[in-house]
């Protein structure tokens, strides 16, 4: 894959703690960079896909909504069911 060069303007504090981290980890802080950058893209793009596919499945004809208060009463229930066990153990 080729290479590009990009400049981005960054924090005096986050340069220094890269350069520490990168002499820490003996990397470069290219390569920090550039892996931190893919893992941001990636879970970015995984996150905007999700929100995406929820989004689809909310708006289908299909789609089956529960009632707030009936799910807060089921948390409730299983919360107090826990609670009543971890006091018996």
């Amino acid at each position: 894959m080729g290479h590009t060069t990009f400049s981005v303007r960054i924090e005096e504090e986050t340069k220094n703690k890269l350069e520490g981290l990168a002499r820490t980890i003996n990397r470069t802080r290219n390569y920090l960079v550039n892996e931190a950058i893919k893992e941001f893209i990636t879970i970015n793009e995984w996150q905007l896909a999700e929100i995406k596919r929820a989004v689809e499945k909310a708006d289908s004809p299909d789609a089956v909504w529960v009632d707030h208060a009936d799910v807060r009463k089921k948390w409730e229930a299983e919360l107090e069911n826990e609670m009543a066990q971890g006091c018996r153990r």
